[in-house]
């Protein structure tokens, strides 16, 4: 992909985050999303190298739309700068929001790649399932935590959102009471861009990656009540 492109691209629509000048620049847009979705092809193909899950996941619907939904935004700019896309088994558009751990990516108009996986801001049932899945698999989830390649790559779990005290029915005294108060499970961190050698960029992002896998197929053990309704 042509990383400095990209970047000018985004650089320029951060400047110019309106219609007029995104149907100027069009164009340019296209061939860029064309050799991303080239990127998030071989993405996926890499991933399911070692996660066989994600193996048949569509580029396409992993990729995220430019245009922004702005009904309730405050901020009316009409585009993202940042090109992003999410993996995750059974094609799923928006897995967060189905439930599951996914792979995450996006480029922002900085040159930085951001890169992560896990499960950001899951609706209630999934998130008390991975709740429970602490109390259940504690052995597991302690092993998951103290995984040298995860800590390395990523460090710890974020703890944006955290509750201020336990949610109801937890052990205020379990071993994982911390994590259990967050309200997302993801890993993630930023490198900059390999301007020059942009060859580099899906085996860097995979090999990271990588190094999540463990956190997603520990998270994949969690399930959710079905309702008697």
């Amino acid at each position: 992909m042509h990383l400095r492109d990209l970047k000018h691209f985004l650089s320029e629509l951060t400047e110019n985050n309106n219609r007029p000048w995104f149907i100027m620049n069009k164009p340019r847009y296209d061939i860029l999303r064309a050799e991303f979705l080239q990127v998030v092809t071989e993405m996926i193909a890499e991933l399911g190298k070692f996660d066989p899950a994600v193996k048949f996941c569509d580029p396409k619907k992993a990729m995220f739309r430019i245009n922004r939904d702005v009904r309730f935004a405050h901020d009316k700019s009409p585009y993202k700068t940042r090109f992003s896309a999410a993996v995750a088994p059974n094609d799923m558009r928006r897995p967060s929001k189905a439930g599951g751990p996914t792979y995450y990516m996006q480029i922002d108009a900085a040159g930085r790649m951001l890169f992560g996986a896990g499960e950001y801001m899951p609706p209630p049932p999934r998130l008390k399932a991975l709740r429970q899945l602490m109390v259940d698999d504690a052995a597991g989830f302690t092993k998951v935590l103290k995984n040298k390649k995860l800590r390395a790559t990523f460090g710890d779990i974020q703890n944006e959102g955290k509750l201020q005290r336990p949610p109801k029915g937890f052990d205020p005294e379990h071993e994982h009471i911390e994590y259990i108060k967050l309200k997302s499970f993801f890993v993630w961190t930023e490198i900059d861009l390999p301007l020059n050698q942009p060859e580099l960029l899906v085996p860097t992002l995979v090999s990271g990656l990588k190094d999540a896998y463990p956190l997603v197929q520990w998270m994949r053990t969690a399930k959710e009540e079905i309702s008697e309704e």
